[in-house]
């Protein structure tokens, strides 16, 4: 058995009497731990008072041990189930926790949508602008949340390779960052570059938008990520064991309902950061977060059948 955070047994929990009430649950545990395209999914042996069922992470489902007998096929049918999610069925921006960048992400999103309907030049020369509409939406936010410092006057506000400059020596400061910023850099700078090529370009093809796109996702993933880490002050490590487990942790003050906070913390022994208010940018469309619908679904062997957890009325 692995070590588990309270935390992390009581989300299962949770989640297991949510998908299915009618079962009581009398024992969780976790049993395997496996980091699959850097995505660490979790495997817990869930007993209740009727049967035995996998619970597996990232994004969590469970699995009946009677049609999944063997942990490794279970997580294997799970880790397939995550990849074949087709491009349509992606989480959308809304559904994300990247403000102030849901802008950003929204022309990604519509520039992704463009690309499964284009078939002319036009159509991939449209592509191109909204990945350019991305690149300087991501810096219009980067500089509200991490203003300006230096006496002298600021770059243009589209100035993207003077702010992108900036941001990784604010963020990324010190020698031992130096690759860290080169990489960001180069790949923002390229994808900005290719994107207005396309922008123009008389001759090019559907594959050409469809390098612009995943180019353009690329550079921002990482721009984000590195930005979204400073602002929230997240640490390389955890200060109180040393793990690189952190998770990002969402709630809300008894006596400021109305504001979000985020705070960094350690799934392995618990730590917790300093919390940090969530704040929208000015102009930013607000995210709005709208429950799951419908219901998990379990197959049967020989998996040609759908059933689902045991609930009552």
């Amino acid at each position: 058995m692995l070590h588990a955070t309270e935390q992390e047994t009581q989300d299962v929990a949770d989640y297991m009497a949510s998908q299915a009430p009618g079962l009581r649950v009398d024992m969780t545990q976790k049993v395997y731990s496996e980091n699959v395209l850097d995505v660490v999914h979790d495997v817990w042996d869930v007993h209740t008072d009727k049967d035995r069922w996998w619970v597996i992470t990232s994004p969590m489902n469970l699995y009946s041990q009677t049609q999944f007998p063997n942990l490794d096929l279970a997580l294997t049918f799970h880790v397939g189930l995550c990849l074949r999610i087709p491009r349509r069925d992606r989480t959308t921006v809304e559904a994300l926790a990247v403000e102030p960048f849901a802008e950003t992400c929204r022309y990604i999103q519509e520039a992704n949508i463009a690309l499964g309907q284009a078939q002319e030049v036009a159509d991939y020369q449209a592509i191109g602008v909204r990945c350019r509409e991305a690149l300087l939406a991501f810096t219009s936010s980067a500089q509200v949340v991490v203003p300006w410092v230096s006496e002298s006057t600021p770059p243009k506000r589209a100035d993207l390779k003077a702010w992108v400059d900036f941001l990784c020596t604010v963020m990324l400061p010190g020698r031992s960052h130096e690759d860290r910023r080169h990489l960001i850099k180069a790949s923002l700078e390229s994808a900005w570059k290719f994107a207005n090529w396309l922008t123009h370009a008389k001759g090019s093809h559907w594959q050409d938008a469809e390098a612009a796109i995943s180019a353009l996702e690329n550079a921002v993933g990482l721009a984000i990520s590195m930005t979204i880490r400073h602002i929230r002050g997240v640490p390389d490590h955890c200060p109180a064991c040393g793990s690189h487990r952190l998770s990002p942790e969402r709630g809300y003050r008894s006596d400021d309902p109305e504001t979000e906070w985020e705070r960094p913390t350690c799934t392995k022994c618990g730590w917790a950061g300093e919390p940090t208010r969530i704040k929208q940018v000015p102009g930013a469309p607000a995210q709005v977060r709208e429950p799951l619908e419908g219901e998990c679904v379990i197959p049967t062997e020989p998996l040609r059948a759908l059933i689902r957890p045991q609930r009552t009325e």
